[in-house]
């Protein structure tokens, strides 16, 4: 976990890396975008989720019993839940995780339902129980290209995910980063599948204008 502060430590933002790996393609883009929130003097936090334990939603339902002392926050006790109240009293909220077999990771997944569901209520219509309105921003890095991601129906990850976290914090933006590089040595594995050259030649070339996007993503976030 690392944090770094700048001179307006009112404006937190946190960063949640769902990818196991801390230096790549998932990794990278959620530090450039703190990097743009702390270039205006935002309170920056990078939260490794693979680095934690705890599980995904359990059917407790505490957070909706009916004058319950859990109600509207999650009741299940790991190393999530301080990282659920940190949350709570940021500012910002910027998701990232690569796409595995066309979903996010499973810990990015556990993640979102112990984020969401304590402040989604059972009530026609549904509404949030979330303390305070939360810029939100969803990253999602893959190693399809855009017009097989959808092809492949990917696009339904992205909109459904941006339909709940927009429900419970009002609003949400989504940033693709496609065909991505995803090994340093391509020769020590079986993926004949890609082509190596184009994978180098899009990471060298147009994975550094994505990261200043990202930059400027963090920026928007503060702004």
């Amino acid at each position: 976990m690392n944090e770094s502060s700048g001179k307006n430590s009112k404006v937190k933002v946190i960063a949640i890396n769902g990818s196991p790996r801390k230096e790549w393609n998932t990794a990278t883009l959620l530090k450039k975008a703190l990097e743009g929130a702390a270039s205006t003097g935002a309170e920056t936090e990078l939260v490794n989720l693979y680095d934690l334990n705890y599980k995904g939603c359990t059917s407790c339902f505490a957070c909706k019993i009916r004058g319950g002392e859990s109600y509207g926050k999650c009741g299940y006790k790991d190393e999530l839940i301080p990282i659920l109240e940190r949350i709570a009293k940021s500012d910002a909220l910027i998701v990232g995780s690569p796409i595995y077999l066309g979903a996010v990771t499973g810990e990015t997944r556990s993640f979102s339902e112990r984020l969401l569901f304590q402040y989604l209520t059972y009530t026609v219509p549904y509404h949030s129980l979330a303390p305070k309105k939360l810029k939100t921003a969803l990253i999602y890095t893959m190693g399809q290209p855009e017009e097989q991601s959808r092809e492949r129906g990917y696009s339904y990850i992205f909109d459904s995910d941006k339909r709940y976290f927009s429900l419970i914090f009002g609003g949400a933006e989504t940033f693709c980063c496609y065909d991505t590089y995803q090994f340093k040595d391509y020769s020590k594995f079986v993926a004949e599948c890609f082509d190596v050259e184009h994978k180098k030649e899009r990471h060298d070339n147009i994975f550094p204008k994505e990261c200043q996007q990202a930059y400027e993503l963090g920026v928007k976030m503060i702004q």
